[in-house]
């Protein structure tokens, strides 16, 4: 089963994204990558959060990388997930089950742009204003309580506070 567990801070989720980046990097050697990010609870010191590092990697476009992308990060554990219904969102995850006990890492790939943007803004935020990381930490465990093996309405219900968020800052 792929619950959502929200557990307490883990220091060395910075070191864990780094080790990926590396990986990630070298495997999308071949494509021009823009930019690569930490986001995510994981990438906000002291938050708790899904035990799974959130990576943004943005490509000049989408639709040109798409076919080198997907093998690229399937040889670096990466399962593509063809079911997303933005065609402008690559989006990957390491240790899908059932191949594997629990997800480790999700990662994005887009343009640069609005998304990428907001996800960087939102972690700097909540880096910065330990009230609304603390409001947030608060809400994504209420959360897990209520949509703990639905992912969908779990991400779903946070996106009011993002958005909330992002129009105060």
């Amino acid at each position: 089963m792929d619950e959502i567990d929200i557990v307490a801070y883990d220091a060395g989720w910075p070191a864990a994204y780094e080790a990926e980046r590396t990986a990630v990097q070298a495997a999308l050697h071949a494509i021009e990558v823009v930019a690569i990010a930490h986001i995510g609870s994981t990438a906000v010191p002291g938050l708790a959060a899904k035990p799974v590092i959130d990576i943004a990697v943005t490509v000049r476009s989408v639709h040109a990388a798409r076919e080198r992308v997907v093998p690229a990060l399937a040889a670096v554990g990466y399962q593509f997930w063809e079911d997303n219904p933005d065609p402008e969102h690559l989006f990957f995850v390491k240790g899908l089950p059932p191949r594997a006990s629990r997800r480790t890492h999700h990662l994005h790939v887009v343009e640069p742009g609005p998304w990428f943007d907001d996800s960087v803004r939102f972690r700097d935020i909540l880096r910065r204003d330990p009230t609304a990381a603390r409001s947030y930490e608060a809400l994504k465990r209420d959360l897990a309580q209520r949509h703990g093996s639905d992912r969908e309405a779990y991400t779903e219900a946070k996106s009011t506070f993002v958005a909330v968020i992002l129009s105060r800052y």
